[in-house]
């Protein structure tokens, strides 16, 4: 079965996003070692999953090839295929993506029994929190930006218990972000 990875920028007190959606406190610009390490996560994806509010902006920014990226960063995230999980859209307006809706644990159970590399989620603060909620990702990657923000879009949603962790590696960059690997740990 594939490994499914999540990676999301976070502040240190657990958001994704400010109450308006802002992301000014995410730290730029990335060092090479935050980018290799991100290059060693993603060696193994053949398969985006985005959600539809988040790919409405990812897609064409990735296609108009953002500034201060690499060529080869670039042309990944637009040849890697990608599913874009929306109950809303009933085909894709984007190429190399298809859509999927219904169940999401039906289809990300799909995608994982599918043949293939490993998938990555990108956020999307739905989506983000539906999959923590319904325990399907494998690997959560928290990249933790040296800000904290009081309120806004939280990571981790109430989940009405605790959902267990280990933590596999956590490792600081120059730039001052600290990656944090967890795996679930299930019964």
């Amino acid at each position: 079965m594939r490994t499914f990875k999540l990676q999301v920028q976070t502040t240190v007190d657990g958001y994704m996003a400010g109450p308006n959606g802002e992301m000014d406190w995410m730290t730029f610009p990335w060092t090479d070692d935050i980018n290799a390490y991100i290059d060693a996560i993603t060696d193994s994806v053949d398969c985006i999953v985005l959600g539809r509010k988040l790919a409405e902006g990812f897609i064409p920014a990735w296609k108009s090839g953002p500034p201060g990226e690499t060529e080869e960063s670039i042309d990944w995230m637009n040849n890697t295929p990608k599913v874009v999980i929306s109950n809303t859209l009933t085909e894709s307006p984007w190429e190399n993506a298809t859509v999927a809706g219904g169940d999401l644990a039906e289809t990300v159970n799909k995608l994982k029994a599918q043949p293939g590399g490993d998938i990555i989620a990108y956020g999307g603060g739905t989506l983000v929190r539906d999959l923590i909620a319904k325990d399907l990702l494998d690997e959560l990657h928290l990249f933790v930006n040296p800000a904290a923000i009081g309120t806004g879009m939280p990571v981790f949603p109430d989940l009405g218990a605790p959902q267990r962790l280990r933590l596999v590696t956590a490792r600081p960059f120059e730039c001052g972000i600290t990656a944090l690997h967890y795996e679930p740990k299930r019964s």
